[in-house]
């Protein structure tokens, strides 16, 4: 047997997801909400990451509609929105939407935080919005997101 040769060998320095930009559903039927999430996150939260693309939602039905398309990276609910709040989206998404994205529920009360884990939500951060937190729980699973695509890959 002859020897194994290795040529046009490419290491991979910058994570995949930092080439594309990745879409961040934010739902909730108070503009202020979605805009307050929106600027504490911001456009680039890691440099690491792909800038942001916000995809805002005030209805149940346009929720449903985007996370079944499987264009999501993550979503941001908000667990008081009315009449269908985000802990029930939830639920219902992690139980019937294939690869469903990583789910972060917005609570107004810590009493909420037994809800939220119910809602099978991989994330929960408290209203009013400390940006830090939120930011830090959005980048840790978005993180996690584009982990598991490149081991998938």
């Amino acid at each position: 047997m002859g020897a194994l040769h290795m040529t046009n060998v490419t290491f991979v320095t910058q994570p995949i997801s930092q080439s594309h930009e990745l879409r961040v559903l934010v739902y909730s039927d108070d503009r202020r909400i979605r805009d307050a999430v929106m600027t504490a996150i911001g456009r680039r939260p890691a440099q690491d990451l792909g800038r942001i693309e916000f995809i805002q939602v005030a209805t149940e039905p346009v929720v449903k509609k985007e996370l079944k398309s499987g264009n999501i990276d993550l979503a941001i609910l908000d667990g008081e929105a009315a009449p269908a709040g985000g802990m029930g989206i939830a639920r219902n998404a992690k139980d019937e939407v294939f690869n469903c994205p990583p789910i972060i529920v917005l609570i107004q009360r810590p009493q909420d935080a037994w809800l939220a884990a119910w809602s099978n939500a991989e994330g929960v951060v408290q209203m009013p919005i400390d940006p830090t937190v939120l930011i830090d729980t959005t980048i840790t699973l978005l993180r996690k997101k584009s982990n598991n695509a490149i081991s998938k890959a």
